[in-house]
């Protein structure tokens, strides 16, 4: 019966709660990224939208006059209704550069969606470790306490023999209020962690243990954010051409139908002519404009040897954070190791200590610091595990993969 009323009380929180994996799923769905696809969807319809601008239009106009003094060329009355196509047969060479440019600008938008998402993962993942390296420590100090706690009520019953003095239960009583107050600092460490994980996820969130990141191969991609600069680049190069059409000729075909019906009132004006319908051919040619393109082509020109400096600058800067992600995984491999056999002399030192101190051979100060050490030692091993796991985190952002794939 005990055990069922157990398993009803925690179902809740094991239902709800939300591992790694679950809670970048849900980070990268938040508004900033629903902000950014919108912001793509705009930039895809408006890509349709001049696409269609290129194809023939056709335009359909009535009208109606009626003068006060009829002339053969105004009459009386006059009705007409007129249809017309107009083709944009050559623009300069505009055209292409338009739909190139939309497209970079598009796949940028996607890489750079991409790289935002990354960032949430990362970030999530952070928070995710760090919490539950912060839920180590807790537990640690909570036992630490425990200890301290014990030993109080071992010492206050020697006090009530007179075989201890009060100064003996004082460091205790100091020690169980520091690490008190250092228990406050690590719930509101962890309250911190839950608030931000909230903000980002913008739903209430209770963290799941037990979710690991898969070690990325050596094998490495462009990063998302280093393309989106790439493409950039390309547009601004591409955008500068586009300058350049304004000197060529530009063609446009145009065909109009026209029907009207002229109502005279004297008869020897009317011509019985109908309808009419006009087919023109038109070319335009701007020949001089004072440099005016030439120096609008030198400044978007500028505008892309911008861009190719700051690309060229970030992706060599992106290669330097892959090599310094890699340091420090290997350094957090060595963290543990060193925690490790740190956890292992705090153990062996507390419980001899503890033996001696019991036995009266040591005095209260040195067994509080072996206390201290052995737990400070157990926080700082599981902390070491947990800063392995952002490490890989950084390993497989820097490499340019997708970090919500190595999750498990």
């Amino acid at each position: 019966m005990y055990k069922k009323m157990i398993t009803i009380l925690f179902f809740p929180i094991f239902l709800f709660s939300e591992n790694l994996d679950e809670l970048i799923n849900i980070s990268i769905k938040n508004r900033l990224i629903d902000s950014s696809v919108q912001n793509l969807n705009s930039i895809e319809e408006n890509y349709n939208s001049t696409k269609k601008a290129y194809l023939p239009s056709l335009s359909i106009n009535g009208r109606y006059s009626n003068v006060s003094e009829e002339t053969i060329s105004n009459p009386k009355n006059s009705i007409s209704a007129s249809a017309s196509i107009s083709y944009n047969a050559y623009d300069g060479g505009k055209k292409d550069l338009i739909y190139k440019s939309f497209e970079t600008q598009i796949g940028s938008s996607k890489e750079s969606i991409i790289y935002q998402k990354n960032q949430i993962s990362l970030e999530v993942t952070s928070y995710y470790y760090n919490y539950l390296s912060y839920l180590a420590k807790k537990d640690a100090k909570q036992k630490e306490i425990e200890q301290l706690n014990a030993q109080y009520v071992r010492l206050e019953r020697f006090l009530d023999a007179g075989v201890t003095t009060v100064d003996e239960l004082d460091k205790i009583v100091s020690r169980v209020e520091s690490a008190n107050v250092e228990l406050h600092e690590i719930e509101l460490n962890l309250q911190t962690i839950i608030h931000n994980l909230e903000y980002i996820l913008g739903k209430s969130v209770l963290i799941a243990n037990g979710s690991k990141i898969k070690l990325v191969k050596d094998e490495k991609n462009i990063r998302a954010d280093i393309k989106a600069l790439e493409l950039n680049m390309q547009n601004k190069l591409i955008l500068a051409k586009q300058e350049k059409t304004a000197i060529n000729p530009n063609v446009t075909l145009d065909n109009t139908y026209t029907y009207y019906e002229n109502m005279y009132d004297n008869d020897n004006y009317d011509s019985n002519l109908d309808n009419q319908n006009v087919l023109s051919l038109n070319v335009s040619w701007k020949v001089f404009d004072f440099d005016s393109t030439k120096k609008a082509y030198e400044s978007a020109y500028k505008s892309y040897l911008s861009s190719k400096s700051t690309y060229e600058y970030e992706k060599n800067r992106a290669e330097v954070d892959l090599k310094l992600a890699h340091k420090s995984y290997d350094i957090a491999k060595l963290k543990i190791k060193s925690a490790e056999a740190g956890l292992k002399a705090a153990t062996s030192t507390y419980d001899f200590t503890l033996k001696k101190y019991e036995n009266g051979i040591v005095d209260n100060v040195t067994f509080l610091e072996a206390l201290s050490e052995k737990y400070d030692a157990i926080s700082l091993l599981e902390s070491a595990k947990y800063d392995l796991e952002v490490k890989k985190a950084n390993v497989v952002f820097y490499s340019g993969k997708n970090l919500w794939e190595y999750v498990k």
